[in-house]
């Protein structure tokens, strides 16, 4: 029972990511700009982590999973049946998002319901690089900050501010998936061009997060190593 309410919170949690995540775009991306989407992104990320963090962790991200499974602090198989809730609730998400564009009179401001997708401001290349670049800071600072014993309230707002930086940088070039599931959702909907891009925005965010499970020990290794003590012999901070 108590795996099924971490399922169950992943894809809430997933689901909520994307509908105010990517409805912010799909609505406010002309008036309000990346600052607006890139907040909304933030805000309700910290919200989750503070919510269902307690309950599953609050990974609402299949890159975050793989991170963490990558550093040996989830089953494989708990990892699979969270990529699997992870999918499905960004895929809800996107259903509701493309109703009320479809049906409820919501003009879609990206004009294709957020996806992401690259040839405009950016080739396929480069948004290779920045998905990998984006997500690994992203998912380093999960790791990172959810390992330390020291101030773990501040977690939920140093991950929010991390998702929120990725997002002012990629909106504009890529529309910063950062993310497979929140690519994976409105790209089922949308189709076409979003559709055969979709692999870029599963791909190299997942490298992304493995890269970041093998930088994440060592800069908790180093930040071990500082607060330590050794620092007090160099004439760091008392």
């Amino acid at each position: 029972m108590s795996d099924f309410r971490r399922y169950a919170a992943e894809l809430l949690g997933t689901l909520l990511l994307v509908f105010f995540g990517v409805g912010s775009a799909v609505a406010a991306r002309v008036q309000g700009g990346v600052v607006v989407v890139a907040l909304a992104f933030g805000f309700v990320m910290v919200a989750l982590v503070y919510t269902i963090g307690p309950l599953s962790g609050s990974h609402v991200n299949p890159a975050v999973t793989l991170g963490v499974l990558l550093s040996g602090k989830i089953s494989v198989l708990g990892a699979v049946a969270y990529w699997v809730a992870q999918f499905v609730g960004a895929t809800v998400a996107a259903f509701v998002l493309w109703a009320l564009t479809r049906w409820g009179d919501v003009a879609d401001q990206t004009g294709a319901l957020g996806t992401n997708g690259y040839g405009a401001h950016i080739n396929r290349g480069g948004a290779a690089v920045l998905e990998v670049v984006l997500t690994f800071l992203f998912v380093l600072v999960v790791l990172v900050v959810t390992s330390r014993s020291e101030n773990p309230g501040t977690a939920g707002l140093a991950i929010g501010l991390a998702l929120a930086a990725t997002q002012l940088v990629g909106v504009t070039l890529t529309g910063a998936a950062v993310n497979p599931a929140r690519a994976f959702g409105p790209a089922v909907f949308e189709g076409g061009v979003a559709l055969r891009q979709l692999w870029v925005f599963i791909v190299f965010p997942l490298l992304g997060g493995a890269l970041a499970a093998l930088v994440a020990p060592m800069v908790m290794g180093a930040q071990r190593h500082y607060w330590g003590g050794h620092e007090k012999s160099v004439g760091g901070p008392k």
